[in-house]
């Protein structure tokens, strides 16, 4: 703008202009502005002396009613039955979420099964020094687990028969089922290896060899589960379902099997993951199982198990690695973390390995269950005198 113009419009307060057109590259207003300050607050009046009643206030426990429960399995028979075992044992009957106890009793403590191999295998120092050289003799270490470590069931697992392997002859694997039930008189799990082209010959003449028993096969899978569930009928036996963390997966089993035995002989394994490989997906799998069981879904009201000593095929729980800390407390904590987290997603069998991780997930479970016999509530804090 012309600086003449600007010195003649000094002092114009208002200015009128018509039939004019302006060409402006950049135009700028400067508008004066005023903050407008809120009115300051009141002072707070704080209260003088010392509260004389504390404030009170109603709670009520959220207990929610469910449509289903999970069924309980028997394992095990004893001579009244049939069988050589000296007790049976009853696992599932949960009508409510993991220790619910507000909500309902859990009607069977989670049981502890010693997990036993039919040959020597290659085990971290932790848990080897515990077991010395009765891991080469099946029998001896099912009685060791029984005896010294108060185990409830052992879990005798044929890997040796793995054409991969030793490819061990089924009548020979015959022979050693029949010593773990000698040794032992707790009841017991039959494994297979894991072999799709044996496996069902081999559980199906196990069924067999444990007539009467009332074993567990373990396991039926989605590729491999008629013959077992054939023998399972035949011989009343009860069949482990596995799949790998798939509800949908499991459901499809669960179904299958169903068409030879009531869900009442069958335990589910929803595969569990090792603390750091994958956990968290492994528990929410296996929570939502259960959950589904009690909002009445028939296919997966079975107990749950997990096989927490595959914690030590975590490198973690058995690596030399001194930032990790030491392996002697570190494997065993691996296995317990494990055991524990599946325990709170409503697991009822366990298959461990190291004794020092058996006993604290007994302890613990033990003192869960004395809370749910107690029926222990939850409190309000307000209402808490201070100790």
């Amino acid at each position: 703008m012309d600086r003449g113009l600007l010195k003649w419009l000094e002092g114009v307060k208002n200015l009128e202009i018509e039939d004019v057109d302006f060409v402006i590259d950049r135009l700028e207003f400067t508008l004066p502005t005023q903050i407008i300050r809120p009115p300051p607050l009141p002072k707070a009046v704080l209260p003088t002396g010392k509260p004389r009643e504390i404030l009170t206030s109603e709670f009520s426990l959220p207990v929610d009613t469910y449509r289903g429960e999970v069924t309980e399995v028997l394992l095990g028979a004893t001579k009244s039955e049939g069988g050589t075992r000296s007790r049976t044992i009853t696992v599932g009957g949960s009508r409510t979420p993991a220790f619910y106890a507000f909500e309902d009793e859990k009607p069977n403590q989670p049981v502890i099964v010693g997990d036993v191999f039919d040959m020597k295998i290659h085990l971290p120092k932790p848990v080897r020094e515990h077991f010395g050289e009765v891991i080469e003799d099946p029998a001896e270490w099912a009685r060791v687990y029984v005896e010294k470590f108060d185990v409830d069931m052992i879990d005798i697992e044929l890997i040796s028969t793995d054409p991969l392997i030793n490819d061990t002859p089924i009548s020979e694997s015959a022979k050693v089922v029949e010593e773990v039930l000698q040794a032992v008189d707790v009841p017991i799990v039959i494994g297979g290896s894991g072999s799709p082209e044996k496996d069902g010959d081999l559980l199906s003449k196990m069924a067999e060899v444990a007539e009467g028993e009332r074993v567990l096969l373990s396991s039926a899978t989605p590729d491999l589960y008629k013959p077992i569930a054939e023998a399972a009928k035949k011989y009343d036996h009860n069949i482990l379902s596995w799949t790998s963390l798939d509800i949908n997966q499991q459901k499809e089993l669960n179904r299958n099997l169903l068409e030879y035995v009531p869900k009442e002989r069958i335990i589910i394994d929803p595969t569990s993951a090792a603390l750091g490989y994958g956990i968290e997906y492994a528990f929410t799998i296996m929570e939502r199982m259960r959950l589904s069981a009690l909002w009445a879904d028939e296919e997966l009201q079975m107990p749950m198990a997990a096989a927490t000593s595959n914690s030590w095929a975590a490198r973690e729980a058995w690596r030399k690695d001194h930032e990790l800390g030491p392996r002697k407390l570190r494997g065993p904590l691996w296995e317990t973390t494990s055991a524990l987290t599946f325990l709170l997603a409503g697991v009822d069998m366990f298959i461990m390995l190291h004794p020092a991780a058996i006993k604290t997930v007994k302890d613990v479970a033990g003192w869960l269950m004395q809370q749910n016999a107690e029926k222990a509530q939850q409190q309000n804090w307000i209402d808490l005198e201070a100790v």
